[in-house]
């Protein structure tokens, strides 16, 4: 029979923190800047942070719970909200990137620090290259200042030194995962594989196995605990990344936060995308070669790549992936050896992350 834990610490009441967390340490790093200068880029990350889902820290809190919740709340806190520092890191270098105007219903880092460099009597001319630039540090300092968090978190010392290489391979696995979207970007196959292994690992581990992971080590959890959380977290962060590439297509910039045109316009390589060349006509399959991936794409135009996708029924098989893995997910937590709470609370963010519609 799986041992079931005893139902620990609410981790609703306890995200509630996550955003003190952040606050209270970016106002600390505000207050021993060596210069003003810096709180130009501070003040940049602030804006970030206030929007966004914090879907990470919310598991990494909700791995924490169903190993037991063992150890100093407010660390596991902390922990979590430095989660949402390396979501920010890989955000603004992918907008970078990407070259996206737009992110969490705002101008993307390096769009506003160029902004901000003109209004401050910076060259018009020179504005793109500074914020491309400023936008790299920017990155990099939320990376840098995501470890500090972390490490000074109060977590005990033998729960961080379970935690770090879960943390090192959460890093790697998510540049592979870069690196891959970036290789096939402007490339339109009919590979359907690729763009399933970059969902694995640019989103699925990183996204939802590896948070629920590290708040699982944060609690000592044993190997019975990291199992489940992988048999739930790849299946549900792999159609959670499904749902988000037909937001990407399908949805409302009002509701996304970002632009609908962005993925047809860089030609991204996604799931949804290959199989509509699998399926596409000749002449449908000309549409999209000649369509997908122009820079100058407008909204006529998307509408009819949106029809293609439509009509070679491509649209449809996500669909069905998307409810396949959810289910293989919430199957998975059917013997997990998770308090009922924790369980519970699973089934509804699974609900939450891929019934969004578009």
């Amino acid at each position: 029979m799986t041992e079931i834990l005893p139902a620990p610490t609410d981790v609703s009441s306890l995200h509630h923190g996550v955003g003190s967390a952040l606050t209270g340490f970016l106002d600390s790093k505000d207050r021993s800047a060596p210069g003003a200068e810096l709180l130009h880029l501070t003040s940049t990350l602030r804006g970030l942070l206030a929007g966004g889902k914090r879907l990470r820290s919310r598991l990494c809190l909700h791995g924490w719970q169903a190993a037991g919740a063992t150890g100093d709340p407010a660390a596991a806190v902390r922990a979590a909200a430095s989660l949402e520092l390396f979501q920010l890191f890989a955000l603004i270098h992918d907008d970078v990137m990407d070259d996206s105007d737009i992110r969490r219903g705002q101008p993307s880092a390096h769009r506003a620090l160029a902004t901000t460099y003109t209004e401050g009597g910076g060259r018009h001319d020179r504005a793109e290259a500074h914020g491309l630039g400023a936008a790299v540090l920017l990155g990099d300092l939320a990376l840098v200042w995501s470890d500090e968090l972390l490490e000074t978190a109060g977590a005990a010392p033998d729960r961080l030194a379970q935690v770090r290489p879960l943390l090192a391979k959460m890093r790697s696995e998510v540049m592979y995962g870069q690196l891959l979207d970036l290789q096939t970007t402007g490339r339109l196959s009919g590979d359907v594989g690729t763009p399933l292994r970059i969902i694995r690992y640019k989103t699925a581990k990183y996204t939802i196995e590896r948070p629920l992971h590290i708040g699982a080590a944060l609690a000592g959890g044993a190997p019975p605990v990291l199992e489940a959380c992988t048999a739930f977290g790849i299946p549900l962060g792999e159609a959670f990344q499904l749902r988000d590439d037909l937001l990407g297509v399908f949805g409302d910039s009002a509701d996304t936060g970002k632009s609908v045109l962005d993925d047809l316009r860089a030609g991204k390589g996604t799931v949804l995308m290959a199989l509509a060349v699998q399926r596409a006509s000749p002449s449908e399959l000309s549409t999209l070669r000649r369509l997908v991936g122009r820079s100058d794409l407008d909204e006529d135009q998307a509408e009819v790549i949106r029809t293609i996708l439509s009509s070679t029924g491509a649209r449809a098989r996500v669909e069905e992936m998307i409810a396949e893995r959810r289910a293989t997910a919430l199957a998975a937590l059917d013997g997990a050896p998770f308090p009922g709470v924790t369980t519970a609370s699973l089934r509804r963010l699974a609900d939450a992350a891929t019934a969004r519609r578009t």
